[in-house]
């Protein structure tokens, strides 16, 4: 059993949650972010204030969304999941009014 988890974490660790390389996007698409989130996009990586559009350019579709009970100010919320290997490499996202506020699982 120990070595099991072992292997499961080393395997989650050389392939990482949400930080595919394929690209899921082009030059064009992410050429009007400003430069720094452009170089986050191409490296997949996701900080927070980011929009839900440059995190699927960054990472790709996530395995699952919930939609969240909106703010008391009636903003929009969204919870995205993004897993590999079950629980035990998974990255949760919210999202406000489109923009990324919370990131777990970093």
């Amino acid at each position: 059993m120990k070595k099991l988890i072992i292997v499961i974490l080393a395997v989650s660790f050389l392939f990482g949650v949400g930080c595919t390389k394929s690209v899921r996007y082009t030059e064009e698409e992410i050429q009007q972010f400003p430069p720094e989130t452009q170089e986050q996009i191409r490296q997949g990586e996701v900080k927070l204030g980011m929009t839900t559009q440059q995190v699927r350019y960054a990472w790709g579709a996530p395995n699952s969304i919930k939609f969240l009970e909106p703010t008391p100010e009636g903003k929009t919320r969204e919870q995205w999941v993004y897993s590999k290997l079950g629980v035990f490499a998974t990255k949760l996202l919210v999202f406000v009014d489109g923009k990324l506020i919370f990131a777990s699982g970093e």
